[in-house]
């Protein structure tokens, strides 16, 4: 049985004493393939670096909405710096080429560079920023990195708290091209129902397993099986039973666990399903 973890942070300090004996263990544990999120410049730069240097690490690129630098114009040069590297790193699915030539020439450049299969996190949090004029900042950043990930056509990743109108909205003004996934979905019911009716995938993290989260059952039945993800949000979020304790991609068999008692299947349907799902929302 396979897991795809679609989202976690490898990269953050708490895994410092450990990182690669952590890694080596996510795989012994049968999580093949994660993705390592991007949520600042330099937490873009670290993500790409962890995907390059091993096999089953795939990275996205971007600027949360609780890392917007303070002036606007860093936050501008942050995000072209971001556009650079996603540039400079790109995964692309060599089954799309035409020739044998094409072929080859993207294998060699796809050895030279990275494996970037999305733009993110992005996306709008009010929980943590009450300034109206930050606000509006987020806004911006939002929309220039989806514009971005449609030029480059990649798939968002979006990071969305207290925040639900303005960032239906903003989809709906902005035609995501490549659409994308709400990771760590709010358990919000008028958020779900309108982000599947946009197309976008719903990724399930560790407050689907917690005691106190009420309506976990409907929001995971709502959400058709060719539309979910499954993600720890590593190092955060850590599910029950390890809830307040640091998180780690083993623990994405609980999202999936919990998914298959809800809809009373396999787990190992779920962790195939969710799987699949993955790579055709990153193109892998």
């Amino acid at each position: 049985m396979e897991f795809f973890d679609s989202h976690a942070h490898l990269d953050d300090e708490k895994f410092n004493l450990d990182r690669e004996e952590i890694i080596k263990k996510i795989k012994e544990f049968g999580v093949t393939k994660f993705v390592s999120a991007g949520y600042s410049l330099e937490g873009s730069i670290k993500a790409v670096e962890l995907s390059k240097k091993y096999d089953f690490i795939y990275a996205t690129c971007g600027i949360s909405p609780n890392d917007i630098p303070q002036t606007e114009e860093e936050l501008w040069k942050n995000i072209d710096k971001i556009k650079q590297i996603v540039n400079n790193n790109l995964n692309r699915n060599l089954n799309n080429l035409k020739s044998n030539n094409q072929k080859e020439n993207s294998q060699q450049a796809y050895n030279k560079t990275g494996k970037v299969v999305a733009i993110g996190e992005i996306g709008l949090d009010y929980y943590w920023e009450k300034d109206v004029k930050r606000r509006e900042l987020q806004k911006k950043a939002f929309i220039k990195q989806i514009e971005i990930a449609n030029e480059l056509e990649l798939p968002i990743v979006i990071h969305t708290r207290e925040a639900v109108m303005d960032t239906l909205e903003i989809l709906k003004e902005k035609n995501v091209i490549k659409k994308g996934i709400f990771h760590c979905c709010p358990l919000n019911r008028e958020l779900v129902k309108e982000a599947l009716k946009l197309g976008f995938y719903i990724s399930f993290a560790g407050p689907i397993t917690f005691k106190n989260s009420k309506n976990a059952n409907e929001i995971i039945g709502m959400v058709p099986e060719e539309k979910m993800l499954i993600e720890t949000d590593s190092p955060y979020l850590s599910p029950e039973p390890f809830r307040g304790k640091r998180n780690d991609p083993r623990n994405v068999r609980l999202m999936a666990k919990k998914i298959a008692e809800v809809k009373n299947i396999e787990l190992e349907k779920v962790a195939k399903i969710t799987y699949e799902n993955a790579k055709t929302i990153f193109e892998l």
